[in-house]
Order: structure tokens, then sequence, then C-alpha cells
């Protein structure tokens, strides 16, 4: 589910994650040093109150060895031992108030601190374990305090102190600490977003200089590439990948054209043949049966090529479009290769090619026997189409079982050779190495003549999970071998 109120640009999303990333601990660090100073400045006060009370409790001691009583001495000590925004209280052992600090102290009525109620104080100190070193903050009239009370001796008489000091100064520091933050932490976050928008920006600025120069590319110029200003950074490897991807697109586009106009080109030679033969029979209606037949054989060859262009190329788009599935089932692999090789030989007799097939043992194999035996048509009519008078063509079937166990079929003849500079291009579509050779006799070929053979033969191939390659050739050698394991892929 998406977040209505989480932005739609990667730059905000980035600047603000940066500024929570940022964020986060600052406010932590505030709320532990916020906590940290409260600390600290309590126990200063703590310390101040429980020292003053030691030194309180000695000098009424002192002050008891010349009175003639503990309260009078209580009250002289009051009177005369005072300390800065500390109050005293004084009570026997049954609770009741024996002195206490003057609450018209003139320090309190100049600092604006009001004096505690003794009363209350008293109270207070009552709920207090005074055998434990224990301090509680109690609410006032000028604001809080903080109260430690303790139990001391005095000539054997048990008397409580309490001791009470304001919380201004503390509570003051720490409005002072809180304002700071207020005002800082916002500041901070603000120049954090900032700093953060002003980064993000920046780092995306080349990505969003590719995405207007990648828009920009179209199939009328898919030469262009886009810059590649760091090669080492993350951007400059989205960019050459990118770059690579429209190497593959230009490629893919020009193969596509080259294609189209190929094919355009093999289905209008046979199209034109039947229109100017059919034009030719109709405009001359008083011709000899003879002619006629000779007009009817003429489109049924042009026919016959236009169908097997339209079965190749039909066949090829099934195989782009990952559907070329082979109908495996238990055949013999030799029967197949017997049977395409009896196909040729009428063809190669007219030429005066001679095909031999040698001897072979039971094969055995998993496979589709249509799509296998238009394969090896397709490579022994390629052999006899290239091969001169009194050629030879060689078919061989033999069994590998070292290593990973396989079949392999090899179609050698004697022609004239493929260029060096073509031969790593006779399987692609429409390829033919000589288009002069290539139309010869293409009434007596088996297969299209339009340079689809070798590409279709390939994916047969690869449909039966082997490899068809063309291991040599030169002039008097050219051998193409197909191999085909014994466990065919799926």
């Amino acid at each position: 589910m998406t977040l209505r109120w989480w932005p739609s640009s990667l730059r905000a999303r980035l600047t603000l994650w940066f500024t929570v990333v940022l964020g986060v601990p600052l406010v932590a660090f505030a709320i532990v040093s916020y906590v940290v100073f409260d600390r600290t400045l309590l126990d200063r006060t703590d310390h101040f109150v429980s020292d003053a009370l030691s030194a309180f409790a000695r000098e009424l001691g002192n002050e008891r060895r010349i009175a003639p009583d503990n309260a009078t001495a209580a009250r002289t000590t009051v009177h005369e031992v005072r300390f800065r925004q500390l109050q005293i209280v004084i009570a026997d052992s049954a609770g009741r108030l024996v002195a206490a600090s003057a609450t018209d102290d003139a320090e309190a009525r100049a600092s604006g601190i009001a004096a505690y109620d003794p009363a209350r104080a008293l109270a207070a100190a009552g709920r207090v374990d005074p055998g434990t070193p224990r301090f509680v903050t109690l609410a006032g009239p000028g604001g809080a305090y903080r109260l430690h009370a303790r139990t001391v001796s005095i000539a054997g008489e048990p008397l409580l102190l309490a001791g009470i000091s304001p919380l201004h100064d503390v509570e003051e520091v720490l409005a002072r600490i809180r304002r700071a933050f207020l005002v800082a932490i916002p500041l901070l976050l603000a120049a954090a977003a900032a700093g953060g928008y002003f980064m993000a920006r920046r780092s995306l600025s080349p990505v969003s200089a590719m995405g207007a120069r990648a828009a920009a590319i179209t199939d009328a110029n898919l030469h262009e590439r886009l810059p590649v200003v760091s090669p080492h950074d993350e951007l400059g490897g989205l960019a050459t990948v990118i770059n690579s991807l429209l190497d593959r697109l230009e490629r893919a586009f020009a193969q596509q054209r080259r294609f189209m106009a190929d094919a355009s080109h093999e289905l209008r030679t046979p199209t034109a043949i039947l229109a100017t033969e059919a034009q030719v029979t109709l405009s001359r209606p008083h011709r000899t049966e003879e002619e006629y037949r000779e007009s009817v054989a003429v489109m049924e060859g042009a026919a016959a090529r236009l169908t097997r262009i339209v079965d190749d190329l039909f066949l090829l788009a099934r195989a782009d479009a990952g559907h070329l599935v082979a109908r495996h089932r238990d055949i013999y692999l030799d029967e197949v290769v017997h049977s395409a090789t009896r196909a040729v030989r009428p063809i190669a007799e007219r030429r005066g090619v001679h095909v031999e097939l040698l001897p072979v043992v039971d094969a055995p194999f998993h496979g589709d026997p249509d799509l296998l035996g238009r394969l090896l048509l397709n490579l022994l009519d390629n052999a006899i189409k290239f091969s001169v008078g009194g050629g030879h063509v060689t078919v061989a079937l033999s069994r590998h079982d070292h290593d990973a166990p396989r079949y392999e079929i090899r179609v050698v003849d004697d022609g004239p050779g493929i260029a060096p500079d073509v031969q790593e291009r006779v399987f692609e579509r429409f390829f033919r190495g000589d288009p002069a050779r290539g139309r010869q006799e293409e009434g007596a070929s088996e297969t299209s003549g339009a340079g689809l053979g070798l590409a279709i033969s390939r994916r047969i191939a690869e449909a039966h999970g082997g490899t068809l390659q063309l291991m040599e050739s030169r002039p008097g050698r050219t051998e193409f071998r197909l191999v085909l394991p014994l466990a065919p892929a799926p």
C-alpha cells in the first residue's frame, strides 16, 4: 500500500531520509543531554543540602554545650547559621516544630523566592525515612523545592533536621537548555534538509540528464549513446549498461530491417513469376496444350518455392517466440540419416554429385524425427548445391561415450568452400555467401534457397539440446558437425 504522504520524487525521498537519519540521533542526543543536565543539577543541589545539614548539625551540637536546652540551641543556631537559598526546619521527636529559618529572609525576598511553609516541610519530612539519604521534590509557592531530612542526636535527644532548597536556579538553567534545543534542533534539521536536497540534486542530476537523453533516442537515432562521465561509479556503470542495451537494440532493429528487406526480396521473386506467367497466359488465349503445361509448371515451381519460404519463416518465427517444441519420441537416428540421404540422391545425381553415407550402426535416440530430418535435408541440400559437378558429399554418424555421451553427424563436401570473412555469418537468416551459386537449380532444391536453411537447422539442433557448427571450410573441404546429446534437454 502506497502512503499518501510519502513523496513520489526520488530527490524528495532522499532529502527526507537524510533529514530523518540526521534528525533522529540529534533529537535523541538532545533528550539524553537534557536528562543528564537535569540529573547533574539535582545532584549538585542534593550535595549542597546534605553538606549544609551536616555543617548545621555540627554547629547545633557546639551551641548545645552552652545553651540550657535543645530548643534554645536550635533557635540560636538557625538565627546565626544561614545558607544561601536554603531553609532549615527543626522538630523534636514528637514532630513538634522547634525552630525554622526566618521566612522574611531579605535574600529570599530579593531573589523572588518565597520561603517554604515549615509545617508542610515537617509533614513532607515525616514521609521520608530519616535513616536513608533520600531526597524528594516538593511543589511550593515559588516553584519546585528540594527537601532532605535526617535525624541527629543532640545531648541524647533526637531532633529532626529538614533542609529545603528552592530549584529556581535549576529550573532556569533547564529552561535555557530547552529553549536552546528548541531553536538549534529545527535550524540544524533545516540545514540538514537543505544540504540533503543539494546533495540529492547534485547526485541525481546525471540521472536526469541520462533520462532526458534516453527519452530523445528513437528508432531514427539509435546510434546515439548516453554520456559516461565517470565509468567507475554507479551512475557510470548504469550509463554503460544502458549503452550496451542500446547497442543490442540497434543490432536488433538493423537485423529486423535486414530481415524484412530480405524477406520482401525473396517473396517478390516467386510472386513476380506467378503474376508474369498468369498475365502472359491470359494475354495469349490461342496457345497449345504443351505451352499451357509449361506455364503451369513454372507457376507450380514458383508457388512451391513461395510455400517453402513461408514455411521457413513461420518456423523461425515460432523459434524466436520460444514455441518451437520438438515432439520427442523414441527413434533410431540412423534411420533418419538414411531417409534424408535417400531423399537428396536424385538431386545430387542430376548435378553429378555423389552422396556417400558411411556405415552406421543402430543409433537409438529420443527426439523429433521430422525436425531432425529437416535439419539433415538442409545440410545435405546445402552441401550438394555448393558442390561442383563430379563432387563428393560424405555423411557420417558416430557415437561417443567418453565425457558426455553424444551422437555426432558430420556432413562434408569437396566444394570451393566458404570465404573466411563470411564464415561467422553462415547461420544468419537470408545469408548466402555466393548469391549466384545460391540461385543455381533452386527448383531442384529441397529447401527454399533463400538462405534460411542453416538458421533453421541450428534452431532445431538447439531444440534437441545439441549444437550445429561449421568446423572448417577451405577449398576442397567444408565440414558441418551436428552434436546431439544422448539425453537431450527437455
